[in-house]
């Protein structure tokens, strides 16, 4: 937790280049200030007072880059407390800085830019001195603050991207793990209704169709368990799956369940969720095929709409009682779920119960291509 936490500090810290291009930035402003204010109040010597002015802001960008090493120190830091470092420190920064500027335009060879003796003389006594620097310090405050402000709030606009970056992984973590437990919670919901298809068939000493059913059933099971639950299928794979689960089942009821299947070849490589027609297939032989004693046709068929593909799992059994009491519980609502999940509100899912007996689901989802 403690490396994590130290590898996120990393990443929320402003960098040298960053640093660098600021300071550059900032005293190179400064040079233009100063350089437009001494030409405008006329001193005689320009090239003289470039030269010193340059040394100073030589020196006021080392100073503070020793500032901005003082503040990365204090990344760890509470924000208000690196605040606090950030005002603080550019207190002896400023005063550096001016005395540095004091030095080269008072104290060094100042008969090269001042003609008057007495105000050389008067430069070199302590009460000037501290006056000019006093003053100069206070400017250079600011001017540091301003500077600090700056990488402070850089600072921040990282913390705050870290920050939601971070929630934007737990979310997607989240989304991942409720998406694959829905794909699980398929499984023993399909295993679970299988088995009572092989009692059955066991009971009433029908061997030969129980093995072929715990052949399929083997073969079900090992291709829907090889991938990712996380992964989408071809819609082909997705619909050989369901013939194979429908072969399951027409072992036990091979006078009554006829299937019908009518997806376009164009549609064959669109990528959906895997087994996601599965709980929709498992409820029209639940509740389509097995509560009637005639034949029953569970159709499954795609289309292409408006850049969404549609899929209908429909059957023309005795049909419930009203839409609602079709395919509650796992089922339907574990489809609902994983749609809302993989494609929020782009996907949905619904029902209808025809007046002359029968049940449909209709499945719409984005198209997804070269995603499988």
């Amino acid at each position: 937790m403690a490396e994590d936490t130290s590898d996120r500090r990393r990443n929320t810290r402003v960098g040298l280049e960053v640093a660098i291009y600021s300071i550059l930035g900032f005293w190179l402003f400064y040079v233009l200030i100063a350089t437009t204010q001494s030409l405008i109040t006329g001193w005689p010597d320009q090239v003289e007072m470039a030269q010193r002015r340059l040394v100073v802001t030589a020196a006021g960008i080392g100073i503070t880059f020793l500032l901005y090493f003082i503040l990365r120190r204090a990344d760890d830091r509470p924000f208000g407390t690196r605040i606090a470092v950030a005002f603080v420190a550019a207190i002896p920064a400023a005063i550096a800085i001016a005395l540095t500027n004091y030095y080269m335009f008072n104290l060094y060879r100042p008969e090269d830019i001042h003609t008057d003796q007495a105000m050389i003389r008067e430069m070199s006594t302590h009460t000037k001195m501290w006056k000019n620097v006093a003053d100069v310090a206070v400017s250079r405050y600011f001017f540091l603050s301003a500077w600090s402000a700056l990488y402070l709030a850089i600072s921040y606009a990282a913390e705050t991207r870290e920050a939601e970056r971070r929630v934007a992984g737990f979310a997607q973590a989240a989304k991942e793990a409720e998406i694959r437990a829905l794909r699980y919670q398929v499984n023993p919901h399909f295993l679970f209704n299988t088995l009572n298809s092989l009692s059955s068939l066991v009971m009433t000493g029908r061997n030969n169709e129980a093995e072929s059913m715990i052949m399929n059933l083997s073969t079900f099971y090992r291709t829907s368990l090889s991938g990712d639950p996380m992964d989408d299928v071809p819609l082909a794979e997705e619909v050989r799956l369901q013939r194979l689960y429908l072969d399951i089942e027409a072992v036990r009821f091979p006078e009554r369940l006829k299937t019908e299947i009518d997806v376009p070849e164009e549609l064959m490589t669109l990528c959906v969720p895997g087994l996601i027609l599965q709980p929709l297939v498992e409820n029209a032989i639940k509740y389509g095929v097995s509560g009637v004693n005639r034949p029953v046709t569970i159709s499954i068929t795609a289309r292409s709409e408006r850049g969404k593909l549609v899929l209908t799992v429909a059957d023309d059994g005795k049909g419930p009682a009203s839409a609602d009491d079709h395919g509650t519980g796992v089922g339907l609502a574990n489809v609902r779920d994983r749609l809302q999940a993989r494609f929020g509100s782009r996907a949905g899912v619904v029902t209808h119960a025809p007046k002359e007996g029968g049940y449909q689901v209709t499945v719409a989802m984005p198209e997804v291509r070269n995603g499988c």
